[in-house]
């Protein structure tokens, strides 16, 4: 009986041969057994890419990776590992009206990716704290005596040196960087106080300082350098691809007009303190001028700048808008709304010989104010009565011409140009009184909607001050609440409202405001924004550093990080199909030895059963 030699697909020290009598039905398959053997191995293949670490998890938490990439930026609170060679360190010091702070940041080596920016966090001390201290006055107060600025600086760099690791020092950033307090003083006074610290910061501290690092920023940069803040912890300059996020298209400023990128929706901001309001915002779309004067105005209001390392990619290319409204916060408001009363009702009583509000049995009726809330107000010399009506429409009304609205388009507050805003495609975030407003007295903090809004603010100012009092006292309120906020409640609700609505123009349906004092639970200062722009060059030098290894370096990282899965399947199917046709190749053999033997057999048996021959003797 024949044997069936094996030696295809093999090398030859693999020859070896098979008698077909004893070889196994198992190794000789049928084409269906082929089939499911297949699909078996596709399967298998399958699974392993969905249950190998990090790959399959990637696919089904795809939808929350980035949330939690960003939220722990801000919600990590582990102490700063200073020993860690690979981090570095930054420093700026916001010199305030009222006072200075230093803050300390840090963050790893950059990846290597241009399309990434720094991963900066605050620096966190031993105690998991904030690595942040504060000094009062402000810088301002030394106006006369600008000598004393580097003495005044020298407690806020010392408590920052003592957290850097001391070989950091050198290429430490350090940026002092003034707003408020500066910009009201003469420019030669702030000249030299500038300069006094110029000249002796170098002498007492390493830091990487240059005379640029230092300078008083206009109001426009601070709210630029808020927004970059708050977008970066939410994650917006992170422009993955992800479906579950919203996203616009952007004509990047300075390049071809039809030339469109779809990137993630970043957040506007909306902040509104005791003297002034601000609004910031990304402008996506090229946007047009009524007159030739509204042009050189919004020149001044729009900011366009490149966050990304790179200076010839378009991604990370912003154009923002930015406004500061000066008188139009909260208290400042009320003192003018406050000194209009006056100012009318003295005038009235002149007029008519009227004796309105002299006394408390003849108090004003300010709707503006809770209900049969008494208070005085005027200059101690012409002091006027006031008792509160409650009447939180009316004081919307009253408070209308405030706004110093007018009727050219695209205008908003005091008549200052203010760009369309898309708003079924937008998010604003809104913070200090937008908050306070919502959630202290009337505990609607977050998402903001209008009605709600207006009903529970109506309600409050209809609610008599005694009942208001006794619930503050029983503690109803939020804990930071005091009588001043319940005082002015009603009047900074229907101001908020207002602003909102009537200046900033947006709809009363509106729902994609929230109001928030914190940012995942973290206080965010334009001082992130600001280190994140000014040293948004520095991840060229860890990129340069990466191809100076050479070509081969990166095919062989980006590989083995990258690809090693794809490896493994390709390997898997190659193996597979290996088999697939040593198989076929048995079978093939099989059936030819099969088809053989029947043959031999065959003339053999025919040969046994012929007739016998004629023999001739």
């Amino acid at each position: 009986m024949g044997r069936i030699s094996i030696s295809c697909l093999f090398p030859a020290s693999w020859h070896f041969s098979l008698s077909p009598v004893v070889l196994p039905r198992l190794m000789l398959p049928t084409l269906r057994q082929l089939l499911l053997l297949g699909i078996l191995a596709a399967l298998l293949g399958l699974l392993y890419l969905l249950l190998v670490p990090g790959k399959g998890q990637n696919i089904w938490v795809r939808e929350d990776k980035h949330y939690h990439r960003h939220l722990a930026r801000v919600t990590d609170v582990e102490a700063t590992d200073t020993s860690n060679p690979n981090l570095n360190y930054g420093v700026v010091v916001d010199c305030g009206s009222s006072g200075s702070r230093v803050f300390v940041y840090t963050w790893p080596r950059h990846n290597g990716n241009p399309h990434d920016l720094l991963d900066i966090r605050q620096m966190r001390d031993q105690h998991r704290k904030p690595v942040v201290m504060k000094i009062k006055p402000g810088i301002s107060e030394y106006a006369t005596t600008p000598g004393k600025a580097s003495d005044y600086m020298y407690p806020l760099l010392s408590f920052a040196a003592q957290h850097i690791p001391k070989n950091k020092h050198q290429e430490t950033p350090l940026y002092i960087l003034c707003t408020a307090g500066m910009r009201v003083l003469p420019e030669s006074q702030q000249e030299a106080l500038l300069e006094d610290l110029r000249t002796d910061i170098p002498v007492n501290f390493n830091f990487l300082f240059s005379d640029s690092h230092v300078e008083v920023i206009s109001g426009k940069q601070e709210g630029v350098y808020a927004w970059i803040g708050i977008n970066f912890v939410l994650g917006r300059f992170n422009h993955v691809d992800d479906d579950h996020e919203a996203v616009i298209e952007v004509q990047v400023p300075g390049g071809d007009q039809q030339e469109t990128l779809v990137r993630r929706r970043t957040a506007g901001v909306l902040d509104m303190g005791g003297v002034s309001t601000q609004i910031a915002y990304e402008v996506p779309k090229t946007v047009s001028f009524a007159s030739p004067q509204q042009e050189e105005v919004a020149k001044n209001l729009l900011a366009e700048f490149n966050l990304g390392c790179d200076a010839h990619r378009t991604e990370h290319v912003y154009r923002v808008y930015v406004s500061t409204f000066l008188g139009f916060g909260g208290n400042a408001a009320r003192q003018r709304y406050e000194e209009q009363l006056v100012s009318n009702t003295v005038l009235q009583n002149k007029l008519l010989g009227k004796h309105q509000g002299e006394s408390a049995d003849s108090p004003i009726l300010d709707p503006c104010m809770p209900t049969d809330f008494e208070d005085e107000v005027g200059l101690p010399g012409q002091k006027l009565h006031l008792r509160g009506s409650g009447d939180f429409d009316r004081c919307r009304l009253l408070l209308q011409p405030f706004l110093n609205r007018t009727n050219e388009t695209s205008t908003s507050l005091n008549g200052v140009y203010q760009p369309p805003i898309d708003f079924s495609n937008s998010q604003f975030y809104g913070f200090s009184e937008f908050y306070y407003c919502t959630e202290d007295v009337l505990r609607m903090g977050g998402d903001y909607n209008s009605s709600k809004y207006a009903n529970a603010a109506k309600d409050y100012c209809a609610t008599q001050w005694k009942i208001l009092k006794e619930r503050f006292d029983r503690g109803l309120y939020a804990s930071h609440a005091d009588l001043h906020r319940l005082k002015y409640q009603c009047f900074k609700s229907a101001w908020v409202y207002e602003v909102f609505h009537s200046g900033f123009s947006f709809p009363v349906g509106y729902d994609n405001l929230k109001t928030a004092l914190l940012v995942y639970d973290k206080e965010v200062q334009w001082t992130l924004g600001a280190i994140l722009y000014r040293t948004r060059f520095l991840p060229l030098r860890d990129i340069q550093q990466e191809s100076l290894k050479g070509s081969h370096s990166h095919w062989h990282r980006g590989f083995t990080f990258m690809n090693n899965h794809y490896l493994f399947l390709a390997c898997f199917l190659v193996v597979l199909l290996s088999i697939l046709l040593y198989l076929l190749r048995l079978r093939r053999i099989h059936h030819r030895a099969t088809l053989l033997r029947g043959t031999s057999v065959q003339w053999l048996e025919e040969g046994l059963g012929s007739p016998d021959l004629p023999v001739t003797l």
